[in-house]
């Protein structure tokens, strides 16, 4: 963990020259503004403005003015950068001109939900976000449209020669210089696609590590000559990315959802909580299943959830129960399966966790486990057991949230104002695009 004076030492001993001061966006794309090294320590006084209103959601003109703060916990030097000039990066919070934290800033979002759960008697909220990506090689005329997959191999495939190997050690040697503390990397289902996990943590430093995740994997695969995308659903017919987010509560060192006379080792206010998320699972979707290729995700056939209902072998339910292990206590959480990894991390952490904290201040019942393959069930046994489904497009993702209070609280206003509006003209540009698959086959059959 840095501090200012630490981060400054670190800068002048290893000859950095040049730092990113970074925040995101509503819709989670990484906003960075460069300054050189000898800036650092007076903007780690009094900040750095920038004009707020050229941010998408962020503010009007009129009150443009906004103060970037860096928090210097956030300190890292760029693996990847190994010649002249040498950078790093720091995660900004986003402060209004009044030195007040900025209601429009995401990170702050994540922040606020925490501290509801510390006011609750939670001194953490760990979450580990396992976050899917596709490598994909540049094609020779620079169109994206005809980028083909990395590689042929699938689930957990490996080989001494493969070349996917070799840009996933890449990806490992890089995050852990980040300090990012990895705890496996493997090949995944669809051809191209592949997942490296790392050890949980507080909400607040996951989504920062999720930002510099993505960040890192997207740069070390153009040193590469690649294209890595987190694009929920690139190839059709194929299993997409997914972000299975691992999470409990915890008070002090007690981990809170665990009771040892359980038979899935959940206490009652793991239940609680699982029960919360179910219940705002069709309002969360819009915010951690938050693009129109969201949906195809989300579609029966694929190993994505879809069904809203937990079980512990089963996965095609939307929340997995691990199994318990012998004296590993602190281990005992639940997965929500359903998000993908172009969700903001920051918005997507805050609306889970104030999903959960509501179902434990309203005693929510979850309902039984389901252990079976929902996927093959009928409509109508789907009825009988109360298991409800996920929206299937953004429009109907969005209309949901409409009607949940609950995630709302969790945007705050004016983010969900904005995200409103920014992804209900995505549908709408989506609703009006004729594709290629139109095309293909209405044109001549009309």
């Amino acid at each position: 963990m840095f501090t200012p004076d630490s981060a400054l030492k670190h800068i002048r001993d290893n000859n950095i020259e040049l730092i990113d001061l970074q925040f995101t966006d509503i819709l989670g794309s990484v906003k960075s503004v460069t300054i050189p090294e000898n800036r650092l320590e007076d903007v780690f006084e009094r900040g750095l403005w920038f004009d707020g209103s050229s941010i998408y959601g962020f503010a009007r003109i009129p009150e443009s003015d906004m103060l970037l703060m860096p928090d210097a916990k956030t300190y890292r030097v760029l693996p990847w950068v190994e010649e002249p000039p040498l950078r790093a990066r720091i995660i900004c919070d986003v402060l209004t001109a009044d030195g007040e934290p900025f209601v429009g800033d995401p990170r702050y979002a994540l922040k606020r939900a925490v501290a509801r759960a510390e006011a609750l008697g939670f001194t953490s909220y760990n979450i580990g976000p396992e976050l899917e990506f596709f490598l994909f090689r540049k094609p020779q005329n620079g169109s994206t449209l005809s980028a083909v997959p990395h590689d042929v191999g699938g689930y957990f495939d490996f080989s001494p020669n493969d070349e996917a190997e070799r840009v996933r050690s890449a990806i490992t040697t890089v995050l852990q210089k980040l300090n990012i503390d990895v705890e496996m990397n493997h090949h995944e289902v669809a051809i191209g696609q592949h997942e490296v996990d790392f050890r949980y943590s507080d909400a607040l430093h996951s989504a920062d590590n999720a930002i510099t995740f993505k960040y890192a994997v997207k740069g070390v695969a153009v040193k590469h000559g690649l294209l890595a995308t987190f694009m929920p659903k690139p190839i059709f017919g194929q299993n997409g990315s997914g972000m299975h987010c691992h999470q409990s509560l915890f008070r002090g060192d007690e981990n809170a959802f665990y009771d040892d006379n359980d038979t899935y080792k959940l206490s009652e206010t793991a239940y609680q909580f699982m029960a919360g998320l179910l219940h705002h699972a069709r309002g969360l979707s819009a915010v951690v299943a938050p693009s129109v290729n969201s949906y195809k995700r989300l579609t029966p056939g694929y190993e994505a959830p879809v069904y809203i209902c937990w079980a512990q072998q089963n996965r095609s339910a939307l929340i997995r129960v691990p199994r318990y292990t012998p004296g590993r206590e602190k281990s005992v959480r639940i997965e929500l399966r359903f998000p993908d990894p172009s969700a903001n991390p920051y918005l997507a952490f805050a609306a889970m966790l104030e999903a959960g904290l509501d179902g434990i201040e309203k005693k929510m019942t979850a309902p039984p486990a389901i252990n079976e393959d929902v996927f093959e069930w009928t409509p109508e046994q789907r009825e009988a057991h109360g298991v409800g489904v996920l929206p299937s497009t953004l429009e109907d993702a969005m209309n949901a949230l409409a009607e949940d209070e609950v995630i709302q609280r969790a945007l705050g206003n004016h983010i969900y104002n904005a995200f409103d509006r920014a992804k209900r003209a995505e549908w709408e540009s989506y609703r009006l695009h004729v594709t290629n698959w139109e095309i293909n086959r209405y044109l001549e059959t009309t």
